[in-house]
Parts: structure tokens; sequence; C-alpha cells
């Protein structure tokens, strides 16, 4: 059974852009900072409505969400749990209620896991404690699909004026700090992780 549904899996991953169901895909346009390893997809949204999706179509939407290789440790266990169960009406409702409370815990570990990064600044974490407050998972969501990315962007802006503001800093490092600060989230992101190291100081 396990070897029949990796192929499903396979397969369900190699047609994603043929049946393609209407929802945000996550980073569309907007990458994730290099650290952010525990942002989630976008909530699914089906183009018709659940209770008009064929058993297969249903089956196919499951598999789609499990190949997705950002879908989270609670999504998967409750993606295979229904599919072990060969129960359709189960699968039915769980598409329908099920995906977005799942989702909704993945995103709060999400949180959490962002929250005990050490290399997260104030802003970040200034926000996901706002988020936990709050405890609303559309916010959450929003939040990992956009908002990560700016806060972080902030709190790395900083880092480097940091840096520029150091004593006797080398005119090979200032040049590099300004040209990252002039760069996209992604490159200041990646000047702090390796670029800065490799500059003649």
């Amino acid at each position: 059974m396990r070897s029949s549904r990796v192929a499903l899996t396979a397969a369900a991953a190699a047609l994603a852009p043929v049946l393609l169901l209407s929802g945000p895909a996550f980073a569309a346009g907007t990458a994730s900072p290099a650290t952010a390893t525990a942002v989630a997809p976008a909530v699914w949204t089906p183009d018709v409505p659940v209770d008009e999706m064929s058993d297969d179509d249903v089956r196919v939407a499951l598999f789609r969400i499990l190949a997705d290789p950002d879908s989270g440790k609670g999504v998967i266990k409750e993606i295979n749990a229904l599919l072990d169960s060969h129960d359709v009406a189960r699968m039915r409702e769980w598409l329908k209620t099920g995906y977005a409370a799942a989702q909704a815990m993945d995103d709060r570990v999400a949180l959490f896991r962002i929250l005990a990064d050490p290399d997260s600044g104030k802003r970040v974490t200034k926000e996901i404690n706002a988020l936990l407050d709050n405890d609303d998972p559309v916010k959450t969501r929003q939040w990992l699909e956009t908002g990560y990315r700016l806060a972080q962007a902030e709190d790395d802006q900083v880092a480097l004026f940091t840096i520029l503001a150091r004593p006797g800093i080398s005119d090979a490092m200032r040049a590099a700090v300004i040209e990252a600060i002039q760069g996209t989230p992604e490159e200041m992101r990646y000047f702090l992780e390796y670029g800065q190291y490799e500059v003649d100081k």
C-alpha cells in the first residue's frame, strides 16, 4: 500500500501544473529569506466546492498537498491517516475544514521555530510575539507568506548598518556592505550569512 502511495504521490507532483487547483503558491515572486526553514504553503482552495468534486479529485487533492515539500508535519500526518482510512467522506470533510485547522497548527509551529532561531532579529521577534498573542490563523499565514520576508529584511538592514558603524572597517567591506544594502532582501541575507566573510578585510 505504501509503495502504491509513493507512486501516486510522485504522479500527483508531476501533474501538479496540469491539475493546478486555485490558491496562491508560497513564494510566487516573493522569495523567503535563506533562514526560513519552517514556512508552510498557502491554504489550498479548490476551483469547485469540495462536495462537487469526484472521489478521484478528492484523492488527487490530498496527494497534491502531500507531495508539496512545504507541507508541515501535522498536515502530512492527517493526510496519511485519511488515505489509510479509505473513507472519501472523511477526506471531503477534512478538505473543507480539517486542512485549515492542521495548516494553522503547522503555521504556529513555524512561528515558534523562527522565534527560537538565534539569528532572528528584533523586528521578526516582535511581530511573531504579536501574532502568537492574537492567534489569528489568517494573519499568521499572511505573515509567513510575505511579512516574514519584510521583517527579516528590516532586521538585516539594521545588522548591515551596524557593520558599517564598526571602527576601522576596511574600504572593501564598506563598499560590499553598501552594495548589499542596495540589493534585494535575499542579497542582504546572503551577505550576512556568507558574503561578509568573503570580503578582503
